[in-house]
């Protein structure tokens, strides 16, 4: 018993310690007009190697042992999770919802693009033959795992620099966040089939569709067990026992989705959009969502501390400006064209492609996984490091320079088409 207080005591404690780091972060970031969430991202970059150069690598690993960290990660994903519930509950409310052939539009412009720009970057790489950069790894792991790289949008980035903006609602934050749902997915998808074409198996790719057609069934039920009465009723008498019950479901579904090889935003997002739309419902949403939102710091931070803990080593700045330029043209151009294909008006689509280009640590996990299948070598991975964090830091200068303003109504409806503004 006196074990497990001491280990709660010391998570207690790292935690907090978490908790200032983020707010030295959104500090720093705020006096550099930056979104927050900037801060909290490059604070828990630099929080992990800092802390090894002045503790020492044992030093550091006796403060922050192996099953403190654990809780540490498990905390840090629970608010992630409850933070994005109740925004994808938002995206399916109001009468701007994307429709179908919008939504197709936005995530090929998101993707495809980008793909292609990741295999221009493992081509030059493979022309280049530097000793040391290209690696042993199988060619199709390779370019696969490169097109992968340069496809990434951040979606718990992007969702709290909407928030941040109060613009989760918007025509913009509805297109890129759902644009970057489905890319998101997809991308864990391939990255499991790249390391399965690392190691000559393709298991997980299989166990990873299974796992989605999994997930879409059980939120079906958990949408249709919602909607009866008695989960009305309680909604609308206890409806904080309902938000404590929601986000118990969210979690169960989240981490069992992470656990079999896919990514827990999309058990998240599952559970939110399986929310009932309207009635006291919105209410509980808001409940798991405010709780979730003071809880992403934690993500931010330790994700940081924990993933980078160990340094990245020297920076190759011909390969870093080759992926930074390929990122943006593949993910933020692409984005454009794909929103104005859709339909939507100039100043719209340059938001959009703003907004998707933003990464950050679901990208630096991407990475991680990379490397650690030793697909990426450490140059690229250095490199493509670099790439993320510089294309989410260009967000909120870029978006000033859109001069977005949320506030103003909606420009035009979602899947509609003005014929001024045709591409």
């Amino acid at each position: 018993m006196s074990d497990v207080l001491l280990t709660g005591v010391h998570v207690a404690a790292a935690l907090a310690v978490v908790l200032v780091i983020g707010c030295a972060g959104r500090s720093a970031a705020r006096l550099l007009r930056q979104p927050e969430t900037v801060g909290e991202i490059v604070a828990g970059l630099l929080a992990g190697p800092a802390a090894v150069a002045l503790l020492g690598r044992s030093t550091f690993d006796a403060v922050l042992p192996g099953d403190v960290l654990d809780i540490m990660k498990l905390v840090a994903e629970a608010g992630l999770v409850l933070f994005l519930v109740g925004l994808a509950h938002k995206l399916r409310l109001g009468a701007h919802r994307s429709s179908l052939r919008t939504s197709v539009w936005l995530v090929a412009g998101g993707l495809v693009p980008a793909m292609l720009a990741g295999v221009l970057f493992a081509g030059w790489i493979l022309l280049a033959d530097e000793p040391g950069v290209r690696g042993s790894a199988p060619l199709p792991a390779f370019l696969l795992m490169c097109a992968v790289a340069l496809s990434i949008t951040a979606v718990p980035v992007l969702a709290r620099i909407l928030a941040e903006r109060n613009a989760t609602e918007t025509l913009e934050g509805r297109l890129s966040m759902t644009a970057a749902v489905v890319i998101d997915t997809a991308g864990w998808l391939l990255l499991s089939v790249a390391v399965g074409l690392s190691t000559g198996e393709l298991n997980g790719f299989v166990q990873s569709v299974v796992v989605l057609g999994g997930g879409a069934a059980a939120a079906l039920g958990v949408r249709g067990a919602l909607r009866t009465r008695a989960a009305h009723n309680l909604c609308e008498q206890r409806p904080l026992i309902t938000a404590v019950l929601l986000g118990a479901i969210a979690l169960t579904m989240a981490l069992t989705v992470e656990h079999l090889g896919l990514t827990a935003i999309f058990g998240a997002v599952l559970v939110g959009l399986a929310l009932p739309p309207d009635g006291p419902w919105q209410q509980v949403a808001t409940r798991v969502t405010s709780l979730g939102r003071g809880m992403i710091p934690f993500f931010f931070v330790v994700t940081g501390v924990t993933v980078f803990a160990g340094g990245i080593g020297p920076l190759p700045w011909a390969l870093t400006a080759g992926a930074i330029l390929l990122a943006v043209l593949g993910k933020g151009v692409g984005s454009y064209f794909g929103a104005r294909m859709a339909g939507q008006p100039k100043q719209t689509a340059v938001t959009v492609g703003v907004l998707m280009n933003t990464r950050g640590l679901t990208e630096l996990i991407v990475l991680k996984v990379g490397y650690n299948a030793d697909i990426l070598t450490r140059p690229v991975f250095v490199a493509l490091i670099v790439m993320a964090v510089a294309t989410t830091v260009m967000t909120g200068p870029l978006l000033l320079l859109t001069k977005w303003s949320p506030g103003q109504p909606v420009r035009a409806s979602v899947g509609s088409k003005s014929q001024d503004d045709s591409p």
